[in-house]
């Protein structure tokens, strides 16, 4: 008779099932980047629109965006939006390759180093503009 590692919960234990593991966290991440990025995609709509509805409104919401706070906002954009797509691409891995399931946490940890890879270069591209305003530059 075979019996599993982990003890049964004892009754009226207040332990919660998350254990910490790196895929729960994986799988956390995947929601709340998913999320962020719909909502930035309904405010891109709305903001958008408004060109259609009052020019002079949609230069005015567009010259608000010029600022440091949206530039580390934007950033925060192209982190969320590479971590959610190389997540999906490990998710339809894991289930749609018969090895998937084996190699699920060396490939969460092969596309959090391309993530990081991507990222660094992108944030220097991304917040040079911001840098050399805050600080002086051309």
């Amino acid at each position: 008779m075979a019996s599993t590692t982990a003890a049964p919960p004892r009754a009226g234990s207040t332990r919660s099932v998350y254990r910490g593991d790196p895929g729960m966290w994986s799988w956390v991440a995947h929601r709340i980047t998913g999320v962020a990025t719909f909502f930035f995609l309904f405010v891109h709509v709305l903001d958008t629109a408004l060109v259609r509805v009052s020019p002079q409104a949609y230069d005015a919401v567009i010259e608000t965006y010029k600022n440091p706070v949206v530039n580390l906002l934007e950033l925060g954009l192209v982190g969320a939006v590479l971590y959610h797509a190389l997540n999906g691409i490990r998710i339809m891995a894991v289930d749609f390759w018969i090895k998937g399931p084996r190699y699920q946490r060396t490939m969460l940890w092969v596309s959090l180093a391309v993530w990081a890879a991507v990222m660094v270069p992108g944030t220097y591209f991304i917040m040079q503009r911001t840098v050399s305003n805050l600080f002086g530059g051309s």
